[in-house]
């Protein structure tokens, strides 16, 4: 059993979404009850998984400047681009997480952006803030998970943290599968600093230059 109290579904709502660069798909926003966080964190339900197939999940972490304006400084906009449209075509979930700044928030995200401007990376300047280099903790993602009656699935990440935070959860991550990589002259660095300080699974050739 889920060592975490139980969430129910609150809501189901059919939307259609519609992306900048033409891509459509209709998407299934499930809202919960529970969540031991407080936060009005989203499912995004796309497609249906063949059967025996596990579905294919992403955790997307909330990132206002990315995912709204269009940021060139991360790569979350092109990821949830991305990941929608892979979830739709496989069948799965997109939980869209109430995690700015890995949890730290939008103000706090943006003084550290002031520190990177400054020479540090993104994990040096939380920590100069007096911040967690990643604040993040999936057990509302889990619960959401539950309330939907995924326990086995193929995870969409970079990140080996979501997939071992999932499993100390209970959750079953048969695989976790690498998103693109989307590097624009502002976010190397960043970059960088994800895979050399928390391991992500981005192949990178700029490493071999920096």
């Amino acid at each position: 059993m889920p060592d975490f109290p139980a969430a129910t579904p609150r809501a189901r709502v059919r939307v259609p979404l519609r992306f900048h660069d033409g891509y459509s798909v209709d998407a299934e926003l499930v809202t919960f009850h529970g969540l031991v966080d407080g936060q009005e964190h989203l499912a995004i339900v796309l497609g249906d998984p063949a059967p025996g197939t596990p579905p294919l999940v992403r955790l997307h972490s909330e990132c206002l400047t990315g995912d709204v304006l269009g940021s060139a400084r991360c790569d979350c906009g092109p990821q949830l681009r991305e990941a929608v449209e892979r979830i739709a075509d496989r069948g799965g979930v997109l939980l869209y997480l109430r995690q700015e700044g890995r949890g730290i928030g939008l103000y706090n995200k943006l003084d550290a952006y002031a520190l990177q401007d400054q020479g540090l990376d993104t994990y040096e300047a939380n920590a100069a803030l007096g911040l967690p280099e990643d604040a993040r903790d999936y057990t509302a993602a889990a619960q959401m998970l539950d309330a939907l009656g995924i326990a086995e699935l193929d995870l969409l990440s970079n990140n080996p943290d979501k997939a071992q935070q999932l499993r100390d959860l209970g959750v079953g991550v048969q695989h976790r599968v690498p998103t693109g990589v989307f590097t624009t002259a502002h976010n190397v660095r960043y970059l960088r600093a994800k895979v050399l300080q928390t391991q992500h699974t981005l192949l990178l050739p700029e490493l071999a230059a920096g």
